[in-house]
């Protein structure tokens, strides 16, 4: 198929309208069978449960042009897994994990022509997500739900390369203990965006949100898991209840330990000893790993080794091994990859 007349090497990370997209309606207590559409508005009523108590949820996750010229998807089953979870938390119905990788390798499929060449930096970034359809005025669980997929090539996320991020110790909880940090609902990332803004005011790149509990344990960012690299080169990443399991990160830690030797440790992370590392990185499906240089904790600043000007020797190597999985480079896992055409 012919691809679209766009500058690829030059996308930023926003969106781009596509030709098709997928929706399926919950109602009377079952999904519909689905279909795409080229309609990308959505029509609710003003007292829609979405618009008036927040319920909806999403993911995101790529698909990409190998080496060989195969269009793939990453870990799609990993995306569906977890949005059945923040379904579950959220007294929302679940969407069938075989109907969810269904539902991504048809919007594939009918984007073709927006999926970036291979060596392009760029991707197609998809967005599943579900919300609350019917109106509902009392504080209850909506009845009705819609699900959709929609797809936009982006950029590469640094452009000429990851530079280290500086970021700061918030003063902002970004979850309750208890709460809803583990699953991913449009309202977590709510309640994230005046701590961003006023960051970005300060001069930092993003927040490091501690435990809310203690406040004295690393928990994550707004919107990535922290990855830390040990002086003898072992890798770590917290572990809490309210953190969101990155699927990045989980993948990153596989790597670590099956395809690189490194020692992995999933283990509560104090403040006080983020000095002690080597390396620091944040992983999302965005980035992958944006490398991090400098920690301010109100004042005080805590320089990691690696420096501010590259991403450091492990947090690299981590990278480049993840980043050739997906593009085909290096052999993935059995079941990473979804080979879409």
């Amino acid at each position: 198929m012919e691809k679209k007349d766009i500058d690829w090497s030059n996308l930023g990370f926003g969106y781009v309208k596509t030709d098709m997209r997928y929706v399926s309606n919950f109602k009377d207590g079952a999904w519909d069978e689905g279909t795409l559409t080229e309609d990308a508005n959505i029509v609710l009523n003003e007292c829609a449960g979405v618009l008036q108590y927040a319920q909806t949820i999403f993911e995101g996750l790529k698909a990409y042009t190998t080496e060989d010229g195969h269009i793939v998807a990453f870990r799609p089953d990993l995306n569906a897994e977890r949005m059945e979870d923040s379904a579950r938390r959220l007294e929302m119905p679940a969407f069938p994990k075989d109907r969810f990788v269904d539902a991504i390798t048809r919007v594939v499929k009918a984007n073709e022509a927006y999926v970036p060449p291979y060596g392009s930096g760029a991707t197609l970034y998809l967005r599943p997500y579900m919300f609350g359809f019917n109106s509902v005025i009392g504080v209850k669980p909506a009845t009705e739900y819609q699900f959709r997929v929609f797809a936009t090539p982006v950029g590469p996320y640094f452009k000429g390369g990851a530079k280290p991020l500086t970021i700061r110790v918030s003063d902002f909880d970004r979850a309750a203990p208890h709460g809803t940090g583990h699953i991913k609902a449009g309202l977590n990332y709510a309640m994230s965006l005046h701590a961003i803004v006023s960051a970005h005011e300060e001069g930092f790149d993003e927040n490091m949100y501690l435990d809310p509990g203690t406040r004295t344990k690393v928990e994550e960012t707004g919107g990535a898991n922290f990855l830390f690299v040990t002086k003898d080169g072992g890798v770590v990443t917290p572990k809490s209840d309210s953190i969101l399991p990155s699927i990045t990160r989980r993948s990153l830690m596989y790597v670590a330990k099956e395809y690189l030797g490194l020692k992995v440790e999933e283990r509560e992370v104090l403040l006080s000893e983020v000095k002690d590392f080597a390396e620091c990185g944040l992983c999302g499906t965005a980035a992958v790993i944006s490398p991090v240089g400098k920690i301010v904790d109100h004042g005080t600043e805590i320089c990691l080794p690696s420096g501010m000007e590259e991403m450091g020797p492990v947090t690299r190597k981590l990278y480049e091994t993840l980043t050739g999985i997906q593009m085909g480079r290096v052999e993935a896992p059995e079941g990473w990859i979804h080979v879409i055409k």
